[in-house]
This record gives C-alpha cells, structure tokens and sequence, in this order.
C-alpha cells in the first residue's frame, strides 16, 4: 500500500475501474500508514476544526432511519423551531473563542421554511460582520438563489451528506432521491462554496457500498467528507445494528484518504468508538473533525482536549483567522 500511496502522490487517481477491493484484504497497518503519507503530502497537517449548533430541532419529514429527528420515528429528540439570532451569535463567538475554523448552522427538514431561511441569512449576515470565524450552513435542499444568497451573507462552505452509495441509498431513505442529493451538491459547487458532505457508515451497508460512495465523492471533486459511524439510537429502525469496530472505522477512513486524497476527510459522530478520542484515525488519513457539541448525540471530546491531542500529535489547530491576526 506504500507504494500505491506514493503514485497516488505523484498524481495517480482511483477510479471506479481500479480494484478497489484490494483495500479490504491488505494489512490495516500498512493501509493506514499509507493513507497518513497522503495526508501530510497533498493535505498537510493543519487540521480543520469545525462546530455546529442545530438551528431547528426536530419534527422533519424525511424518514432516513438513522435520525432521531425524523417525525417518522419514535425518539427523545428535543424539538424546538429556529433559534434566537442571540443564540447563534453566542455560540458563533464561544467557537471563535475556542479557536475553531469554521461554525456552522444546521437545520432539520427538506429545506427551512421561507421565514426561517430568511432568519439564517440574517443570522449569517451578523455572524460575518461580527465574528472571523468561516461560516458554513447545513440546511437540507436549496436553490440556486437561495446558495447565492448564503454566500453573500458570508457563507464559505455548505454540508449536503449523501449517506451511502447510490445502490443503498433506497435502503436507507424514501422520501428524497440520490440524485437529488447529488445535484444539490452540483448547485455548491457551481455556486463556489466549499462542498462538504459524506455519510455514515454501519448502516447495513457493504464494503462496496462504502467504496462506492468515497468513488462518487472523487467524482464530485467534494472539498470536506464527514464520515460518521452510526451510534444506534432507541426508536429509529437502525436501533439494533451492531455497533462497528475501531479496525472498521480506521479501514474506512484510510481508504477514503486515498480515493480523495486532497479532500479534507473529517470526523464526525461515532467518536466515541475510537479510543483516545481517534487519536489513531488521524494518522490514518484523517485531516479535519467536527469538535464541541454535536448535532444530536453528545461528544466524547472538547475542543480543548482534541487541540491538546492533535498539538501532541505535531498537528497545526490554529485557524487561519488568528494567523492573519499574527
């Protein structure tokens, strides 16, 4: 895998016609040591920190069955509409504090009502002139306009998860398509924005499926992959999946590295399966993590521990607004 690592260096690119499948059979070790030389080469070692506060909680008429904020389950999930801007603002400025590189308001919902979406270009607008901190939105699927409207009010980045691969995606979710989700990205990426998105692994899903989903990734040039390992929660119909092993994850991540070898592959939910907080998954390939409170499971690390474990590791967690400020 060294030496696959190294022509992917050079230029190499993987492609649906390659076998793949090598990445299932060979030693994790070598795997993940290749995946961390692309890391350092084509990406480097700044690692991307970024936090999130659930704009609007609940009640979404989507019936993904990992969610808990899905009306089409039966979940604890606190539900409330769209926050105070003095909230977000709070909690924008709390990250800056922190020193994390980019906030993000999220949404629950096909797409936010005309009313709340307003509420968020606002909330956007007051963040950017307040705050230096890189602002990115998560809010389900949009126009054209409305993109262009949040990249106006500040926005860099815009997260749009296509979960799985394309063949499962059916599997997983009813009332959106695939190729929705894959033309949204398209409108981000025309728009100019940081394309993020991913998915969640331990879903039912194969191995191929995983491959298949970091290949369609590649194909839409995405920026940033969030990979979450789902952590089954009471009341969705993925409540009795077998949770994944660390080996699983650590796979998964290594092999992204190498299908998107310039991206910035990030952790997400499903940290707490990873001992030392994922120490190890960033020298696998990992370049970027979402840290603080996540979306709707509790984190098993602070800001302040995952800077201290990344500083230990001899990584960079400076955001580049406090290096423009140097």
């Amino acid at each position: 895998m060294l030496t696959l690592a190294d022509e992917i260096i050079a230029g190499r690119r993987l492609t649906r016609q390659d076998d793949l499948k090598e990445f299932l059979t060979c030693d994790l070790k070598a795997l993940c040591q290749g995946a961390d030389r692309i890391r350092a080469h084509l990406v480097g070692d700044k690692v991307d920190l970024c936090s999130i506060i659930n704009g609007r909680s609940g009640r979404c008429p989507e019936d993904c069955k990992y969610c808990a904020q899905s009306a089409h389950h039966h979940t604890d999930c606190e539900v409330y509409d769209f926050l105070p801007e003095e909230d977000i603002l709070a909690a924008c400025k709390l990250n800056e504090r922190e020193g994390v590189d980019r906030f993000s308001i999220v949404t629950a919902g096909r797409a936010p009502t005309k009313a709340d979406f307003q509420k968020a270009v606002h909330a956007f607008q007051t963040m950017r002139d307040t705050c230096k901190i890189d602002l990115c939105a998560s809010m389900g699927f949009l126009t054209a306009e409305q993109l262009h409207q949040l990249h106006e009010a500040g926005v860099t980045s815009y997260h749009h998860n296509i979960e799985t691969s394309r063949r499962n995606f059916p599997n997983i979710c009813t009332t959106h398509t695939y190729e929705q989700k894959i033309e949204t990205l398209k409108l981000v990426k025309a728009e100019g924005m940081c394309a993020c998105s991913g998915g969640i692994i331990g879903m039912g899903e194969t191995w191929e499926d995983r491959l298949d989903m970091a290949v369609s990734l590649a194909e839409l040039g995405i920026d940033s992959i969030p990979l979450n390992a789902l952590m089954p929660i009471p009341g969705t119909p993925l409540e009795h999946l077998p949770r994944l092993t660390e080996e699983d994850i650590l796979r998964t991540i290594a092999f992204f590295r190498y299908i998107n070898p310039e991206a910035n592959i990030r952790l997400a939910a499903g940290r707490a399966l990873l001992t030392r907080d994922g120490e190890l998954a960033f020298q696998s390939g990992a370049s970027a993590t979402i840290t603080g409170n996540m979306l709707t499971t509790a984190a098993c690390a602070t800001i302040r521990s995952d800077k201290q474990m990344l500083e230990r590791l001899g990584r960079d967690v400076t955001p580049d607004y406090l290096k423009n400020e140097a």
